[in-house]
């Protein structure tokens, strides 16, 4: 390919939309272009790359006994209704109506078509364990779509789901995606992506994980214990609290706290802890509108995903009316008006001198004793942890809380699709069962981006030998003069005939703009010919991360060439875990 001929332009100026440094290279380099709202269109740069992690993908779960399907973008919406999800899931899912007027929806994930296409097929026990997959257009009506291909409606995923017959045969073919797993993102040049615990959410089961790559950019806050192995997403990590240096026990005292409607203006007016504080956090069920308190410490906020998970249903923050009997800025446990539910977060467990509103305009309580003064209360875990926190596993206060993009998720489904939607075999011993099934994503263009993400300088992507979009980037500096450019077109036939993928630029610009453009398509490998060098029958080659500059003979150009190209393919093996197949694992 000839740099000039390249459909795509490059430019200097970063974009003033763009929040994060992937986002703007990739507008600012010719990968992406913006259609609507998280809908982007790839280039062919961009197109090479996706390639590439694809075929990485597909290599690693062929390896896997995988077979590769393909499923419906438009579904019919009985297929979700059969499921439970057509109604469940919320705006995210896009519905829309055909011309004969029947339900149909765009495929955000395809747990109900992959019933639907095996549920004939897997009949009787013989047929198990399988895992089918696909790499599929999916839409997701995303509220907030950000950062350029991070978080879009429309993107390209790697959907995978397994069957099988025993909860013992799942959990060992869970373990062989989770080990893949790694191995695809440290193909593609990330092997600092860890994997942590995480909540299910709409897909349901008991055990999931999400594979994260730890960066500022990322939306995500993920949950470390420095002293042990410890990993969680937020919304499933456990908050364990030591209240044993709480204030000692006293009378129970209502004090007059004018204009003090926050918890950090109560005590900083009545001089106490924020850590011996009760704060209340109000919400409202989306099904009936009936009011959710949470009293907390003051010093933790709410965990809106344990909330959601421990009522079952879907909450919004609260409109509170005078009606309600809610006095906002003073709510308190003490004396709360009934009909609503209330909910005892389990950082007060333990605290036995507290302040707290006293449901009364400009009144606060001093010395709350929540098991002496209130009836009924049960704490549960419904507060994010923090850093500093302490480790549910190994039990020291060593929680770092960090940052992080999710590239892939897994999940144990257990029985949930194939008991609603009617999918059963037959059993060895005559009994009929339904399937268990476990579930697997990765999503294409999010990883192209956190790839960008954390590979990249001031000038541009550095991207991995693995998915560049091309191996070798050629710079004929004066293509103006006749030995430059003999010797590069022909060290470009030669590249091409052994099979090396080379992007050439013989434009005739100044050097500063070429190397701009190289910087920008991050290619692996430069190799720039120029007179001052080709008098000595040399040319340059430099790696795009600067650890490899060197002059090479033109005569020996392409053994030299494909001699660093082998070296960094090399360099990223080394960091690739050893591939387990199914036939290392019992059956």
């Amino acid at each position: 390919m000839k740099l000039k001929n390249l459909v795509g332009e490059r430019f200097k100026e970063r974009p003033a939309d763009c929040v994060i440094d992937s986002h703007a290279l990739m507008i600012r380099g010719g990968y992406i272009k913006y259609v609507a709202n998280g809908i982007y269109s790839l280039y062919p740069v961009m197109k090479r790359i996706t390639r590439k992690i694809e075929n990485i993908i597909r290599e690693e779960m062929d390896a896997i006994d995988g077979q590769e399907v393909l499923f419906p973008v438009a579904l019919p919406g009985s297929l979700w209704e059969e499921s439970g999800r057509f109604e469940s899931v919320g705006d995210e899912l896009l519905r829309f109506k055909d011309r004969n007027d029947s339900q149909m929806v765009l495929g955000m994930t395809h747990e109900e078509a992959s019933v639907h296409l095996v549920r004939e097929y897997g009949q009787t026990y013989t047929k198990y364990p399988f895992m089918i997959y696909q790499i599929q257009t999916k839409f997701r009506d995303e509220a907030r779509p950000r950062a350029g291909l991070i978080r879009v409606r429309e993107f390209t995923m790697k959907d995978a789901y397994s069957f099988h017959t025993s909860q013992e045969n799942l959990e060992k073919y869970y373990d062989l995606c989770y080990h893949s797993y790694h191995r695809i993102f440290q193909r593609c040049g990330i092997p600092e992506v860890i994997a942590v615990s995480s909540d299910s959410g709409m897909m349901g089961g008991s055990t999931s994980h999400e594979y994260m790559l730890l960066t500022d950019a990322g939306e995500d806050s993920i949950v470390i214990c420095e002293a042990c192995d410890y990993r969680a997403n937020m919304e499933a990590a456990a908050n364990v609290v030591d209240n044993s240096m709480s204030l000692a026990e006293a009378d129970l005292e209502k004090v007059y706290t004018p204009h003090c409607k926050t918890i950090e203006d109560v005590v900083n007016y009545l001089d106490g802890p924020l850590e011996c504080s009760c704060k209340a956090v109000v919400y409202q069920k989306n099904s009936n509108d009936d009011y959710v308190i949470v009293f907390l410490r003051g010093d933790y906020e709410v965990n809106e995903t344990k909330l959601t998970n421990y009522l079952g249903e879907n909450i919004h923050p609260a409109e509170i009316t005078e009606e309600s009997g809610i006095v906002p800025g003073f709510i308190g446990p003490h004396n709360l008006c009934n009909g609503h539910t209330v909910l005892y977060d389990i950082s007060l467990k333990g605290i036995e001198n507290l302040v707290c509103g006293a449901n009364e305009e400009d009144y606060h309580y001093k010395g709350l004793n929540l098991s002496r003064d209130c009836s009924d209360v049960k704490f549960v875990d419904i507060s994010k942890i923090k850093t500093g926190g302490i480790c549910p596993c190994c039990g020291k206060k060593t929680i770092q809380v960090k940052r992080g993009i999710e590239v892939g998720n897994i999940f144990q489904l257990g029985t949930k699709y194939t008991k609603a939607m009617n999918m059963t075999y037959t059993d060895a011993d005559g009994s009929v069962k339904n399937p268990i099934m476990g579930c697997y994503g990765i999503g294409v263009g999010r990883l192209a981006a956190s790839v960008c993400e954390a590979k990249h300088d001031i000038n541009g992507p550095v991207w991995p030998v693995s998915i560049a979009p091309w191996q070798v980037h050629l710079c004929c500096m004066r293509i103006d003069q006749e030995p430059c450019k003999t010797a590069a077109d022909s060290l470009y036939h030669q590249l091409l005939s052994a099979g090396v993928e080379v992007i050439y630029d013989d434009r005739d610009v100044r050097a500063g703009a070429m190397f701009a453009d190289a910087d920008l398509l991050g290619v692996p490998v430069r190799v720039i010919i120029g007179p001052k060098n080709l008098k000595n029958n040399q040319a340059e080659l430099v790696t795009r991360d600067k650890t490899i500059t060197k002059l090479i003979g033109i005569d020996h150009a392409v053994d030299e060439i494909q001699s660093v190209i082998n070296e960094l393919f090399a360099e990223l093996s080394r960091q690739v875990s050893p591939q387990v197949h199914p036939l290392d694992e019992e059956n």
